[in-house]
């Protein structure tokens, strides 16, 4: 894997840990950035892992979606509740907490099947050439904390 590039999107997000003992199980928001580090073997024919603005277009709707809005488990007693006052605006983790952890699994994931089908994309300016697989995802919670998911 000799080519790597990274694209930084940067969310607003609230989140409440039902599972933590201490403050974190109130509902909190952090300035986030969202890393996805893709890498490819080979370069395009325009000697690039990938146009960043294809990353951007793949990725940007789907990280849209958690922009200021509530990350929560949906074992939470307040979920049903919340989810029927704010719909959309609240993002379900299913029987899990929307750690920093678990968000960059599950953005990771996301990010790895949006990939797939824009490689799929023939013809198009903004298409990701099939050789790009995503490396990693980073998560940034704090100016001193990130958590990272990889395969």
């Amino acid at each position: 894997m000799p080519y790597r590039i990274c694209k930084s999107f940067e969310i607003e997000s609230g989140h409440m840990l039902s599972k933590h003992p201490g403050k974190c199980r109130f509902p909190h928001g952090h300035s986030r950035r969202v890393e996805i580090v893709v890498v490819s073997d080979e370069l395009n024919a325009a000697d690039m892992v990938c146009d960043f603005k294809a990353l951007k277009a793949a990725l940007k709707p789907f990280l849209a979606q958690w922009d200021h809005a509530l990350c929560l488990n949906t074992t939470d007693p307040q979920f049903a509740h919340l989810k029927r006052t704010y719909g959309e605006h609240v993002v379900p983790f299913v029987e899990s907490d929307p750690t920093s952890e678990r968000m960059a699994e599950v953005i990771f994931a996301e990010a790895k099947r949006r990939l797939r089908e824009a490689a799929g994309a023939v013809g198009d300016a903004l298409a990701v050439p099939a050789t790009v697989r995503v490396q990693c995802v980073r998560v940034t919670e704090t100016s001193s904390s990130w958590a990272e998911y990889f395969e």
